[in-house]
Order: structure tokens, then sequence, then C-alpha cells
């Protein structure tokens, strides 16, 4: 066999770093025989894997489609590894859970206080991101799975229905359709209305159920978190279609108000995700079972 598991290692680290400098000290070796380790594997598959630019590398399309692999040949070796160690090793091991904001911010939180009582010895690192870019990462073994807030698109990953997410249409309490006893769908189309920024989990969501109904928005905002969409609201400024979990706090405070309106009730649908190849660990196996347990309780 030509290629080994540490030029594969090293290959992701430059990929990850964008340097054979940088990598080298994420792999603890010279920047020598990093480089050199680079080269080993580009001869043995008799292709270059990065563009040279600058002082930096960047990966190129051979890069690209060997990266996912590489990963994933890394995640098993380290899994195999795991499973003769003595013990429980598998639950002592680092997963790598990838959320989308509303996820991270209001149920994750939950899932993790289980964890700490019936599974201390798992360790979980949170990747925040919008449920397009959580998607890309656990198709490219970057991370162990995905908690994400609309439907994936992908078709190497699997994805399950989780959560059933309640939406709400709010405004601050000084915005003129929080004075109006019945919003029209007149008053909807045409309000100015703060979404987040494509690729988000709501946005997706929130456009398909609102444009089934309205069929156009007159005026659009971009702001990049729900948690600063809700504020901006409470000033008075636009209203907005949010999950009620974010809302909660400021509706109870009357910050902000749900707008009474005659469209059906809105929801939509959080899924687990993660690729249909990934190796399920014991850790894994058990923190998605917690995730599906809060499910059935909540």
């Amino acid at each position: 066999m030509k290629l080994s598991l540490r030029q594969l290692q090293i290959f992701c680290a430059i990929a990850q770093q964008g340097s054979t400098t940088s990598a080298a000290i994420a792999v603890s070796l010279s920047q020598s025989a990093t480089s050199a380790a680079l080269n080993e594997l580009e001869s043995a598959l008799d292709t270059r894997l990065f563009d040279r630019v600058g002082k930096g590398l960047v990966l190129n399309n051979n890069g690209q489609a060997l990266l996912p692999q590489a990963r994933s040949m890394l995640e098993n070796a380290l899994q195999i590894e795991n499973s003769f160690l003595p013990g429980h090793a598998e639950l002592k091991t680092r997963l790598r859970v990838g959320c989308s904001t509303t996820i991270g911010n209001y149920v994750l939180p939950l899932i993790l206080g289980e964890l700490r009582q019936s599974a201390p010895h798992l360790r979980v690192d949170v990747d925040m991101a919008n449920s397009m870019a959580i998607a890309r990462k656990v198709a490219d073994f970057e991370i162990d799975m995905g908690l994400i807030e609309g439907p994936c698109h992908l078709p190497e990953l699997s994805a399950e229905p989780w959560l059933v997410d309640e939406l709400l249409i709010v405004a601050g309490q000084r915005h003129p359709l929080a004075l109006k006893s019945q919003v029209t769908l007149d008053d909807l189309r045409t309000a100015e209305w703060l979404l987040r920024e494509p690729g988000s989990g709501t946005r997706e969501e929130v456009e398909q159920l609102l444009l089934r109904h309205l069929h156009d928005l007159a005026e659009t905002r971009q702001i990049g978190s729900s948690e600063a969409i809700k504020h901006v609201l409470a000033q008075g400024i636009g209203i907005s279609c949010l999950s009620s979990r974010v809302v909660r706090d400021l509706l109870t405070s009357q910050d902000l108000i749900e707008l009474p309106h005659a469209l059906p009730g809105l929801s939509r649908r959080f899924f687990l995700i993660r690729h249909r190849e990934k190796f399920i660990s014991s850790g894994l196996e058990r923190f998605w079972q917690s995730c599906t347990q809060f499910a059935s309780q909540s």
C-alpha cells in the first residue's frame, strides 16, 4: 500500500491550516517533514492536491475530492484504536456536533445538561453555524453529526425528523401593526420584514411558509442572527417570523407582541443529520438517543 494514515493526517492538517508551516505545528512535526509527507502523498497518487498561491496552499479539485475520504479513514482508524482501549473508552472520546444557532442557544444546552448526568465521561464540542454550513461540514466528515432547522438537500446525508418548532409573527410593542386587533394579509405583504441570511434554516422555512400565502414580501432586511433580529424588533423596527423559543422571553416582558393574523399555524421541523457512511460509535449513538429522548419528552 502506497498511502499511510500519517500522510492523510498531514494532508488534512495542511488543508485546514493553509500552509505546511502551520500544519507542522498542528501535527508536531518539522516543516520539512510535513512538506516531505505531502510530496510523498502526491507522488503516490500521481497528482497535485493543492494549488500554490503565494506562500499558502489551497485545495484544488483533486484535494477537495480526497479531503472527505481522508477524514473518514482517519475517523475509522481512531474508532478502531478506541475500541481496544480498556473500559468504556468510546464514551470518553470527544464528539464533534454541529448545530444551527436557534438549536444551539435554546435546545442543545438542555440535552448537554441531561448528558452530564447520564454519561458524565462523554465530551461534546459544539460548532454553531447556519444549517447549510452545518450540513456541509457533516458531509465532509468535519463533524460527527448535525442538528439543523430545516430539511437537508445533500444526498450523502441521512436526515431524521426531530423536534417540531412553532413559529410566531412578532413585532415590537411600538410598531404600528402591534396596535391592530387584526393584521391583514396586505399588512403583512407590505411590512418591512427582518430575515436571516440565505443558508439559514429559519430563512428557508420562513420564506416557504410566508410566500405560500403572501406570494411576495415588499421590503426585507437581512440580519445575521435570530437573537439580533428580536432585539431590533423590540426597538419598533420591522416585523419577523421567529421560533417561539427565541422570542419567549421578550413576549413575557411584552417588549415583543405576537401579531394577530389570519394565516394558519406556522411550524417547522428540526432534523438530526449524519453521513450515511459514518461509523456510529457508542458515544455518538448515546448522544443521538439523548436527542430523540428529548423530542419524545418535549
